[in-house]
């Protein structure tokens, strides 16, 4: 790319980048960057960095479009000036913050707490990297208004990012999300951010708040006499050079697991993640060394967390001994049956609970859920909305879990987001179940199926990065919207669900009624055999998603492999009906 080429207005924006105000560093960076005219310089300044499902995120580097200290110094401004304004009749304004294992993710937490402590705001700082579900912990447990994570979740080791959350411990949603994206709007000049801390405003949190936290997941088990009874169950865990590192082995310790074997090198932590390609446990080899490891061992279960410990991934080991890896609808259903099931044991169902899942994830959950009367929430895609389904409710109903189809799962309320470290204890738990009925994980998830109907999901991500790869997912979209699929593997299309324009076409009847749900980019298609197909931009990565959803029944669970196998099939042919490779 020329500099002919290059929009004079991403030009100016970036030579803005040459003032003195700018450090050193990144005025060399930005002049390199204007020199080779490449589409990186387009990619960095053509548009500012952007709260999305999981806030703020994108690659590292100088550049309006890019996380450095002044795309977050201006975002903490903003939330700052915020917070005052909101909460302008407390004493004061307190602030948790937390960090995982990126590169970068230390310095970025210690700006954002030097800015909001200039600006007179108390900040709890945890002394070192801790896992996000923990910061939300953190959030209720010291009464604070606010609290930020650093971390870019399981993005490749170039991103890194920023989560914010409100005074329940959830991720910011609206109004908060636009009032705070306003007041960062507002601050025009680098000179308007508050870099000058006052460090007696600092409050450094450790190991105290770490055993409260532990003590608190421990109390959530619903099983703890099976699991003293089957403490040599073989677990296997990573955290992929991540926050888990400490946290999972101590918490399966305290859920009474004696056999934890780790992977001593992904225990190493380390923001460059050298022994993986992309530490994302929705990809199998992330897990491999795990697998290998639990292979080697003959281990009854695997779990990989990624850097900052929200999400896990679960490998268990199928009817022939071999280790397989279970997606995301398939780990959370095994988890809402167990916990309903327990649940109902107790006698603890009184017709007031329910559960959350997000639009994209599997109905199997909904299913399980009506079987033990139990109310299913259905909200967008970001655990952020499950969050705020269970403020809305809070002290009328009771929430039992939630879970998305990305590896994100959530019991009890202590904490209001996905939470790896509590997953972690739990799924240990339900091998320890299965293994008191005679029954391996994977016999128990089609004895599930059985009863429930045989789910089968896939998801694929077509990476587009850059400015032409956002306008390129835009047109995607666009062409979806503007002629959809008339059939799909020979069932015709009955229904589109549009969230962006809030409204649902039943073409059988030609009838369009209104979606309640608030606007989202997200288009879905059921055809007239029950097949469901989404299709949504990421919140948080240069992707389009496509999630397809079949189901056919079983009578018994020999036939599961026979039926799986044609599910594949009818997959494989939408994927083709749909020109997606």
């Amino acid at each position: 790319m020329s500099k002919q080429n290059v929009d004079s207005e991403i030009i100016k924006r970036a030579e803005q980048w040459l003032q003195p105000e700018f450090d050193k560093e990144t005025r060399e960076g930005v002049k390199k960057l204007i020199e080779n005219s490449s589409t990186e310089l387009v990619d960095a300044f053509y548009k500012d960095l952007e709260f999305g499902t999981g806030g703020l995120r994108g690659i590292m580097g100088p550049g309006t479009n890019r996380m450095n200290r002044y795309t977050l110094g201006k975002a903490t401004q903003g939330l700052a000036n915020y917070l005052l304004k909101e909460f302008k009749n407390l004493p004061e304004i307190r602030v948790a913050i937390a960090c995982d294992s990126r590169n970068n993710s230390m310095p970025f937490a210690l700006t954002t707490a030097e800015i909001l402590t200039a600006n007179g705001i108390w900040v709890y700082l945890f002394e070192a990297l801790r896992p996000t579900p923990q910061l939300s912990f953190a959030i209720r447990t010291f009464k604070c208004q606010s609290g930020i994570v650093i971390t870019a979740s399981h993005n490749p080791k170039e991103y890194n990012g920023y989560k914010v959350y409100w005074n329940d411990g959830a991720q910011i949603v609206p109004p908060h999300d636009k009032n705070i994206i306003a007041e960062v709007n507002k601050i025009s000049s680098v000179k308007d951010i508050k870099f000058e801390g006052d460090h007696n405003l600092i409050k450094v949190i450790g190991s105290e708040i770490d055993e409260i936290y532990l003590n608190t997941l421990a109390s959530l088990s619903l099983s703890p006499e099976l699991n003293l009874k089957h403490r040599n169950i073989k677990i296997v865990y990573t955290p992929i050079h991540g926050t888990g590192v400490d946290l999972v082995p101590r918490v399966l310790h305290k859920y009474g697991f004696a056999t934890v074997v780790t992977i001593p090198e992904q225990n190493v932590v380390d923001g460059n993640f050298p022994t993986v390609k992309s530490p994302n446990p929705e990809e199998a080899a992330a897990l491999q060394l795990a697998l290998d490891k639990a292979q080697d061992i003959d281990a009854d279960i695997v779990m990989g967390t990624d850097p900052d410990a929200d999400r896990v991934g679960i490998g268990i080991k199928d009817n022939m001994g071999k280790f397989i890896l279970l997606n995301g609808n398939q780990a959370a259903a095994l988890l809402i049956y167990y916990v309903l099931t327990k649940w109902k044991e107790k006698k603890m169902l009184r017709g007031s609970e329910y559960i959350v899942k997000t639009i994209v994830t599997s109905d199997l959950l909904a299913d399980i859920a009506k079987d033990f009367n139990v109310e299913c929430r259905e909200v967008l895609t970001g655990f952020k909305y499950i969050a705020e389904i269970i403020r809305e409710l809070e002290g009328r109903k009771t929430f039992i879990a939630g879970g998305e189809e990305s590896y994100g799962y959530l019991v009890g309320t202590f904490v209001r987001d996905k939470d790896a470290i509590l997953a972690c204890a739990l799924f240990p738990e339900i091998v320890a179940w299965a293994k008191e009925q005679g029954k391996t994980l994977y016999q128990l998830l089609i004895e599930i199926y059985t009863k429930y109907g045989l789910y089968r999901e896939r998801l694929i991500s077509i990476t587009k990065k850059g400015k032409e790869g956002a306008d390129a997912i835009k047109v995607m979209m666009q062409t979806f919207r503007s002629t959809p699929p008339k059939s799909l593997a020979g069932s015709d299309v009955v229904v589109i669900h549009d969230y962006a324009q809030r409204q649902t076409h039943n073409l059988k009847e030609s009838v369009i009624y209104p979606i309640k749900l608030p606007k989202s980019d997200v288009l879905q298609f059921i055809t007239e055999d029950g097949t469901r197909i989404s299709i949504r931009p990421s919140g948080t990565e240069p992707k389009i998603k496509f999630y397809f959803g079949v189901k056919s029944m079983i009578n018994f669970p020999a036939e599961y492999e026979i039926a799986n196998n044609k599910l594949d099939k009818k997959i494989d042919r939408i994927i083709e009906d749909l020109g997606i490779k």
